[in-house]
Order: structure tokens, then C-alpha cells, then sequence
């Protein structure tokens, strides 16, 4: 038996006549979610599969073996029900609530666009059919989502970037825009937070003087909430 302890997901870094002259291996999906399986390969080869643990093998993924070897996984099919929306009144939105109440029920799900596919199970199909869903039996490769915190790879796509700014960007989100170290008032400068915000006259201005110039005190528009006010603080 050869043992197999690495796998390339979808053949990553090989190039394309690798993949074509590797030998195969045809697995189900019910054997493509363990990490530790036996195989034989398209050359009659027994393959000792040890991977680690919480590994997904999904099909064009590549095995590499002890003897540098390389072993390419095709999915195997199998019997799936494939969901769609009803063509006469439903909608692509129903697929969304289907994905909901399934995920609910920690049902494997492949998610494609236009339709979703589960493994066989005649309960959760006649709960698909009351909510306007068309469910058929079908003998396909299923390629389930991994999960968040799957080991290996799940069933989507990576993205090779972040979402972080460059030091060009004209802003950052780590700021504050409370009264921290670096909001600073004057030292004539004197409020408080309540809700009415205002600056009282000083007795100067209460009671100007002949001949003097008099500042003329300007008076914030507080904000009242009346009972028809619709948001609160």
C-alpha cells in the first residue's frame, strides 16, 4: 500500500501536463469528508490516504504520494436531490429560504446559483415541495459547503487580497471621534452635553455699557424630541 500524507488543493502549482499524465481516483463524497481512507487508484494502485484531521478532499484535488507520485480526486457521482425554484410562481429567493431552514437542520448543502443540492432524504424533500420548491432525484458529483472553520478548503473560492487600505488611502477607521487625547477645547471654551446647548449671556451682555462694544451672544438651537419624533438616542 502507498502512502499519501499531502494534498494539493485543485493541483495548485502544477502545471497542466502534471495533471494530465497523473493518475486518478474516484471518491464519493461520503469518502471525500473523512482524512483517513483507503483508495485504489486509476493504475490499480492500493493508496493509503493520511491526511489532517478536518481535511475536505473535493474533486481536481490532487494527492501527492510517498513516492512523489501525483493522484487526481474526481468526484464520484451519487444519488443527490437537486432543488430549484418552481417555474411557474417561484422565485431565486425561495432557494435562500430553502439554504436557511436546511442549514438549520446542519443538512450538507452544495450552493450553486440556480439551485441547491442535498443528499437523499424523503423528509426533507416533501418540507422543500410545501414551500414551492421543485425536487428532483438525480446521479450527480455533490461538493458541499465546508463550513467557516473547515480544515483545508471549502466549497468556494479564495481571494488572494485583503480588504486593508493602503498607506495612500485618504482615511482610516481606527480613529475616535469622542473627547479623547486629541480633541482638545480652549480654556475659555465651556459646555456641557445635555440636550439644549447653549452659551448664556455674560452680564456684560446683559447689560451693555455706553461706549462699548458689545458681543452678541448666539444661542445653540437645542433639539427636542417631541412624541412624534421617530428615532430615539
Amino acid at each position: 500500500m502507498i502512502q499519501v500524507s499531502k494534498l494539493l488543493p485543485q493541483g495548485q502549482g502544477l502545471a497542466p501536463v502534471l495533471l494530465k499524465r497523473a493518475h486518478t481516483v474516484e471518491l464519493d463524497w461520503d469518502v471525500r469528508q473523512k482524512s483517513r481512507f483507503a483508495a485504489t487508484d486509476s493504475a490499480g494502485r492500493e493508496l493509503g490516504i493520511f491526511l489532517p484531521r478536518g481535511t475536505l478532499v473535493r474533486g481536481g484535488d490532487v494527492l501527492v504520494a510517498e513516492d512523489g507520485s501525483l493522484v487526481r480526486v474526481v468526484a464520484a457521482p451519487q444519488p443527490v436531490l437537486v432543488i430549484t425554484p418552481c417555474a411557474t410562481h417561484g422565485s431565486p429567493f425561495d432557494l435562500t429560504r430553502a439554504a436557511y431552514h436546511l442549514g438549520n437542520r446542519h443538512v450538507p448543502i452544495e450552493l450553486q446559483p440556480d439551485h441547491l443540492k442535498i443528499e437523499p432524504d424523503h423528509v426533507l424533500a416533501d418540507m422543500l415541495r410545501t414551500m414551492h420548491l421543485t425536487v428532483t432525484e438525480q446521479n450527480l458529483a455533490f461538493e458541499p459547503e465546508g463550513g467557516a472553520y473547515a480544515a483545508g478548503h471549502g466549497g468556494g473560492h479564495h481571494h488572494g487580497h485583503d480588504h486593508g487600505h493602503g498607506p495612500d488611502h485618504g482615511h482610516e477607521h481606527g480613529h475616535h471621534h469622542g473627547h479623547g487625547d486629541h480633541h482638545e477645547h480652549a480654556p475659555d471654551h465651556s459646555h456641557d452635553h445635555s440636550p439644549l446647548h447653549t452659551h448664556a449671556p455674560t452680564d456684560a451682555a446683559a447689560a451693555p455699557a455706553r461706549g462699548r462694544t458689545v458681543a452678541i451672544p448666539v444661542v445653540a438651537q437645542g433639539h427636542v424630541h417631541g412624541p412624534h419624533c421617530n428615532h430615539d438616542h
